[in-house]
């Protein structure tokens, strides 16, 4: 059973969720040759103020 950890920031709407997870899905499944049943997604979302890049944070951005 295919795991797949997805981390993001917030601000995605749950429609784009839904789209990501099934591409996401239909992609493991058919190269891991696994049923989509399997495929399992986790996905983590985090605050802008959780996540920097080069050393600062994106919020001062």
């Amino acid at each position: 059973m295919p795991i797949i950890q997805v981390e993001m920031l917030k601000g995605r709407t749950i429609e784009q969720k839904r789209e990501m997870v099934r591409e996401v899905t239909e992609a493991v499944a058919k190269t891991a040759k696994c049923p989509k049943e399997s495929v399992r997604i986790i996905i983590r979302e985090m605050e802008f103020e959780n996540f920097s890049e080069g050393g600062v944070l994106r919020i001062d951005k």
